[in-house]
């Protein structure tokens, strides 16, 4: 009899979130609540663009219908994808900001109505044509947005929307009110129901918080006659947007150059806006998907103008709701696709929501905004900044942005064909950051950042690679106390890419030593609070390891309380009690974890003394590097100079 074949079972490939298809009662939750917080955003472009170059009313509600409608097409194309176009995430798409200033200098100089917007929709679709073309082009330059400038751009986009989101919570642009009770009472409600949603229900009702607080902002404003629907009944059910509705489009060359350099900035803040939704969907983000991003930005800005819409990008706004709700699925944003095509269709529908107020608008908006800025922070907490360089990048590049934004009209200092950049705050600290990045990290030889030395006579990375043996463990010996063998066997790591990777080297060395010179090492670190640290017999950095909480200079009853638990500890363990003290928040915390210590095992203990060590020694690097870098030194000198 012949034995069974046993049947190989293939295990289903696990769905990433972002892939995964929700029920359709959520996607359709989830895809209105997009809807909502996109919604005054996706309007106010062809709004500022109707009142500055003069069109009517009847044109100006065919252009937000016809905006609203590209607007689904556009957010289907890019988080669903097909060929190579669309990079698959949910990111809605909108019209970007960027373009309203270039657009109405375009309009005016075309005569202003609708030969102006022929003017303009010429210039757009050229511009998207150029942006398809060039994406994967574009896409190769990644390896100039490491997190140092993509966590600038995406920290720069969050900071600079929230400007945005407080104008609606005091009652719009166009018609502020701050010293409206009721707008704040609005806004921080939405704000404050947002964050209890939050924190006191889990699941469902917590993805769908800013939705609830939409929907209850905007009934209580109803209540009480702040929110008013009345344009609903006087809106068509059927409105549909025909290609060219306004006439064939012009083109011209100074319209279409002004054009594709908007698109070019707008690849910056896509490239910005896919890496923060990598981010918090954890999905790896490569050329290949900025590529495909750009390609969806470059065709729906086609379809825009000859849909009679504009320009279109990533949304930072819904990158904000997709943190806030933690929902991945792409599927989600293609819901809200249809949902916007449905309002392009039926004004009735575009009007309901239209009827939000803008202080209830503006309460999500604040959370949402603040989140994208959160991601950019997260992003840069993978930055070495003990590279002095990239210190400047970030804090000049959110300085500029944060100084435009704040000062808007000082982009009329400057000739119109530079107030494209002056403009918007996001464009010129995104610009900032990868130019200085250039400048700093690509340009001439990269002697790497500063990391022993003093500032007149620092010593940089590449020096360090470079070193002998003994002039390694000369400059690095005293980050451990006693032995060098740490030092020395750190040396046969070399070459080192960056400081950060310096300082795992050290660690890595630490942790691979053997029994013996570990024992040794340890043995050789001074006790908690002793004379020898004190009167300075055991170095001047063990001074400045225990001096931090007042261990060199302790009173009688804690210097006889500090005694006693290091010599039971001795005691006990065969060794002196080893803490970073830098690490504690006081000196009765380092007596309370000391004593909770004398509970362990000895091999517990060993661990824990080769932990204490490398913080310490992580500290002692810390110290080298500010020494070496002036910016640093700058700022941490007393006034008096000691």
């Amino acid at each position: 009899m012949s034995a069974p074949t046993a049947v190989a079972t293939a295990r289903p490939r696990p769905v990433h979130p972002v892939d995964e298809v929700l029920p359709p009662a959520k996607l359709a939750i989830y895809g209105l609540q997009h809807v909502l917080a996109f919604y005054a955003g996706a309007v106010i472009v062809p709004i500022l663009l109707a009142s500055s170059i003069g069109l009517t009313t009847p044109q100006l509600i065919h252009l937000i219908n016809a905006d609203l409608f590209t607007c689904g097409i556009a957010s289907i194309i890019q988080s669903v994808g097909f060929w190579k176009v669309g990079v698959r995430l949910p990111l809605l798409q909108g019209v970007t900001f960027t373009a309203v200033s270039p657009m109405i200098a375009i309009g005016l100089n075309a005569g202003k109505g609708t030969e102006g917007l022929l003017t303009i929709y010429g210039a757009v679709i050229v511009a998207g044509l150029v942006t398809f073309f060039l994406a994967p082009y574009f896409s190769r330059l990644i390896r100039f947005f490491p997190p140092v400038v993509t966590g600038s751009v995406i920290s720069i986009i969050g900071l600079a929307l929230l400007p945005v989101a407080a104008a609606d919570a005091v009652g719009g642009a166009g018609n502020p009110h701050p010293e409206s009770g009721r707008n704040l009472a609005y806004a921080l409600g939405v704000l404050i129901l947002i964050v209890v949603i939050q924190r006191v229900f889990k699941g469902f009702m917590a993805t769908i918080a800013v939705l609830v607080g939409l929907v209850a902002g905007t009934l209580i404003a109803w209540a009480l006659g702040d929110a008013s629907f009345g344009s609903v009944g006087g809106s068509d059910w059927v409105g549909v947007t025909t290609p060219f509705h306004f006439g064939w489009p012009k083109f011209s060359v100074a319209a279409i150059v002004s054009m594709v350099v908007v698109m070019a900035i707008t690849a910056v803040e896509t490239t910005g806006d896919v890496f923060a939704t990598g981010e918090i969907v954890e999905k790896k983000v490569g050329a290949e998907d900025v590529g495909r991003a750009l390609r969806a930005d470059g065709l729906a800005t086609v379809i825009g103008g000859v849909l009679n819409s504009f320009p279109y990008t990533c949304f930072a706004e819904n990158v904000g709701l997709v943190r806030l709700t933690r929902v991945k699925s792409r599927y989600v944003v293609a819901t809200a696709g249809g949902i916007m095509i449905l309002l392009g269709l039926i004004p009735k529908a575009g009007a309901v929501v239209a009827g939000i107020p803008n202080p209830v608008l503006g309460g999500a908006a604040l959370a949402m905004f603040a989140t994208v800025a959160v991601v950019g922070f997260q992003t840069l907490s993978r930055v070495d900044f003990h590279d002095h360089r990239n210190v400047v990048i970030v804090a000049t590049s959110v300085g500029l942005a944060m100084y435009v934004t704040a000062q808007p009209d000082v982009a009329k200092a400057v000739p119109s064909w530079a107030q494209i950049i002056l403009g918007s705050g996001i464009t010129l600290g995104s610009l900032t950051a990868i130019i200085l990045n250039l400048v700093f990290h690509h340009i001439g030889k990269d002697y790497g950042p500063a990391v022993a030395g003093s500032p007149g006579d620092s010593i940089r990375l590449d020096q360090v690679n470079a070193m002998s043996r003994d002039q390694f463990v000369g400059t690095f010996g005293s980050l451990f106390q006693g032995p060098t063998w740490v030092v020395d066997a750190t040396y046969d790591l070399k070459p080192f890419a960056d400081t950060m990777d310096m300082r795992r080297a050290f660690q890595e060395a630490l942790f691979a030593g053997n029994r013996a010179e570990q024992e040794a090492l340890i043995g050789s670190y001074p006790d908690l609070g002793s004379d020898s640290v004190a009167q300075g017999d055991a170095g001047e950095d063990s001074i400045r390891d225990q001096s931090v909480l007042g261990l060199t200079r302790l009173g009688d009853i804690e210097h006889e309380e500090l005694g006693s638990l290091t010599a039971a500890y001795r005691d006990r363990f065969g060794f002196p009690l080893i803490e970073c003290v830098r690490d504690e928040a006081s000196f009765a915390k380092v007596v309370e974890h000391g004593r909770a210590r004398l509970d362990n095992s000895p091999a517990q203990e060993h661990a824990a003394a080769l932990i204490e060590i490398a913080k310490i020694a992580g500290y002692r690097f810390d110290d080298l590097v500010a020494g070496a870098n002036p910016i640093h030194s700058a700022r941490t000198r007393t006034i008096g100079g000691e």
